[in-house]
């Protein structure tokens, strides 16, 4: 599959105050699939793990890609999916434990029930995962639970159709207490609404959090991503979009943090017109096989949240 990564870059960078955001493809093994969301990845950015699904969502697995060099090798389905429909892994700030959410039964009855949160750990980074472990009560309820993140701390954030909810969807939160979780509670309005929101990403700190906003007064359009900050006192700034460039007036989403190299990794539906006409079978062939054709793929940016803090977006 190919694409103009110098013609990607000129239309995607785009001034922002004193910074300037310039997306591009994120993982070359990752090409050759049309519809690939989600993204985590160990500290030592030597492991990452993906969503990978058919087009109608038939099939949606999770995959591993290990570092080799600077290479990323060819993805492996991870032994715990392929027969239910997985998705949204998310790694522990220690690498040890992946959460992700499944359709799975919990029982042994092979009947699929609503989407709960479920993890898998292990001893080392070294080690194999164990069997899925549903997260139960209070997390998971007979609502569907969506795209797990959590902090060094152990406090969960999530997304949630539940009747408490501000809007239709929104952002949970659960507090890590005595080895056990809290009843979770809806984020207030500073960054729920009465639309959408979900894919949470919060800091290991607990600092920021990203998430996506459907459809928002002061957006692109579609999705876009936002952040808010947490003050001294606990509470939660009113979130602001990330600039353009990151956002588009395609559906962006599934936000991820490389902390130690301030990189953003984000799903989009992003789509670019070709450069001159289709004239051919050949050119359209290889118009439909470039990177930005509207299908799910994973971008990354280099970004310093830090300047949003207070600035007016």
């Amino acid at each position: 599959m190919k694409f103009n990564l110098i013609s990607f870059l000129l239309f995607s960078s785009i001034a922002f105050g004193q910074v300037e955001i310039s997306v591009s493809p994120a993982l070359k093994v990752l090409e050759q699939f049309d519809k690939v969301r989600d993204f985590t990845m160990t500290q030592n950015g030597t492991e990452a793990y993906v969503t990978i699904q058919s087009a109608n969502e038939e099939v949606s697995v999770i995959a591993k890609s290990k570092k080799n060099g600077n290479e990323w090798q060819t993805p492996k389905i991870v032994s715990f999916s392929g027969e239910y429909k997985d998705l949204e892994p998310f790694l522990s700030p220690d690498g040890l434990t992946l959460y992700f959410v499944s359709n799975r039964p919990i029982a042994a009855t092979r009947k699929t029930k609503d989407f709960d949160i479920w993890y898998v750990q292990r001893n080392n980074l070294n080690s194999s995962w164990s069997d899925p472990i549903n997260m139960g009560t209070p997390v998971n309820s007979e609502n569907n639970e969506f795209y797990p993140a959590v902090a060094k701390n152990g406090n969960l954030y999530f997304t949630c159709d539940c009747p408490t909810a501000l809007g239709r969807d929104d952002i949970f939160f659960s507090r890590f207490e005595n080895e056990t979780y809290t009843t979770p509670v809806p984020l207030d309005a500073n960054v729920n609404s009465e639309g959408f929101e979900y894919n949470a990403y919060i800091s290991q700190e607990e600092s920021y959090l990203l998430f996506g906003g459907y459809n928002r007064e002061d957006g692109q359009g579609s999705g876009d991503i936002y952040v808010s900050f947490k003050n001294q006192d606990g509470e939660w700034s009113k979130a602001k979009p990330l600039p353009l460039g990151i956002n588009s007036k395609y559906m962006d989403y599934c936000p991820f943090i490389d902390e130690v190299n301030n990189t953003l990794y984000f799903t989009s539906r992003r789509s670019q017109s070709p450069n001159q006409p289709i004239e051919s079978i050949h050119d359209l062939s290889k118009f439909l096989e470039t990177y930005q054709n509207g299908n799910s793929r994973l971008y990354k940016a280099k970004i310093d949240l830090e300047p949003l803090k207070n600035k007016k977006l």
